[in-house]
């Protein structure tokens, strides 16, 4: 809510609410209608947060800006937990910045983009039979809202 300056330092307030961006999305809010201009970020812990801009051309350009700082400095994923039951679980997002150079990273991304586009067309062409309810549902939707968000 207040005037960013930078020549004031970060307090220990100022960090604990800072918001980090590795492996996050920003949007337009199109499910939000109280006020325009608003963009939706989507952090790597799934946390969403709404940011009103003063005009759409400015709400894009921090689109823009914040998923391509997300885009250039988050390293890649980390493999998901491996364990003896079939459950899905989401890969580990470090925090940390990657050693990959621009190049090295957009190649990266591609890949995964790839990767995860066939991952996910091959999910749902063996939907859960549609008399299963319970856990195997629930994890079959979990896996497919995160192959598509990806």
């Amino acid at each position: 809510q207040d005037e960013y300056k930078p020549e004031k330092a970060l307090s220990e307030e100022d960090l604990k609410n800072a918001v980090s961006v590795h492996h996050a999305l920003a949007s337009k809010a199109t499910d939000y209608e109280k006020k325009p201009n608003v963009l939706k970020l989507k952090t790597a812990d799934w946390r969403v947060l709404l940011f009103q801009a003063q005009s759409q051309e400015e709400m894009q350009t921090w689109i823009n800006k914040i998923n391509c700082v997300a885009a250039v400095f988050s390293a890649p994923p980390f493999p998901a937990a491996i364990g003896s039951q079939k459950k899905f679980s989401r890969p580990l997002l470090p925090a940390t910045t990657t050693n990959l150079s621009q190049d090295e990273q957009l190649k990266s991304h591609e890949a995964k983009l790839k990767q995860i586009s066939t991952e996910l067309a091959e999910h749902r062409s063996y939907p859960p039979d549609k008399k299963l309810k319970g856990k195997e549902v629930d994890d079959y939707k979990l896996k497919d809202h995160y192959l598509e968000f990806e």
